[in-house]
This record gives C-alpha cells, structure tokens and sequence, in this order.
C-alpha cells in the first residue's frame, strides 16, 4: 500500500534547491519506503511544471534530465480512476473547495483511498484539512 497521495506541487522541492525543506526530504525518503499514489495526469503537470522552468531560464536541460530521473525512480503508482469522474466528484470539489481540477483530482484520490494527501499548494492543504484528508509531508506550521 502506499504511504500517501503525491500532488506534483510536492515534488518541486526535490527539483529546485530554493523551495528545498526538510519536511520534503523527508517525504521523499518515505515515498523510497513507501511508494506514493498519483493521479494519471501527475506526470504531465510535471512535464508542464519542467518545460516552463527549461523555458524561463531556472532550469537547465542537464538539471531538467536529472530531475526526470529521480522522478521516474520514485516508487509511484498511477490511479487508474476514469477520466469521467471528473463531471462528478472532481467537479463537486472543484465548486466546494474552489479548487482547480488538477488539485480536486488529488483530494478525490486521497478521499477515495483514504490516505494522506502530500502537496504545498495551500488552497489544496485547506480543502484536504475540511474534507477530513490527513497532510503529510507539511511543515507542522501548517
């Protein structure tokens, strides 16, 4: 079983040095432990998050092969949710919480498996805390 859901926001800090923490590497190590659950559209978020860094200058190609690397390394496995529970549950968190799609699709799957939900993006960490979703991975500040 997996230790928790992983938002792609949560991986950034393996990525780039500046939004390093502790708390991150922590979670990395019990993700190599544990493995992680992600939704299938993680590893485009991901690609999307990489190529605009490549695009701005804040990552190099060499850094971005890297990176891709240890995200590929990661003990993950993808959801395998159809895509329509997005006109439902997706949807219903979406108009609840005020979320984007990307994110409602991570609380679903966390409410869905009952696990806890790593992510940094705030607005997810608040709807998380309301839908009786465990954080993990956060600063205890959170």
């Amino acid at each position: 079983m997996s230790f928790c859901v992983l938002d792609a926001s949560s991986a950034f800090p393996w990525v780039f040095a500046d939004e390093a923490t502790p708390e991150a590497d922590a979670l990395l190590d019990r993700i190599g432990q544990a493995g992680a659950v992600v939704p299938a559209l993680w590893h485009i978020e991901i690609a999307n998050r990489l190529g605009m860094a490549q695009r701005r200058g804040r990552l190099t190609p060499a850094r971005a092969l890297e990176a891709i690397d240890l995200l590929l390394a990661l003990r993950l496995e993808v959801d395998d949710a159809p895509p329509s529970r997005a006109l439902g549950p997706v949807l219903d968190f979406m108009r609840v919480h005020g979320l984007t799609a990307y994110d409602a699709v991570c609380l679903d799957l966390a409410v869905r498996r009952s696990l806890p939900l790593a992510t940094h993006d705030k607005a997810l960490q608040a709807a998380a805390r309301l839908a009786g979703v465990t954080l993990a991975g956060v600063a205890s500040s959170n």
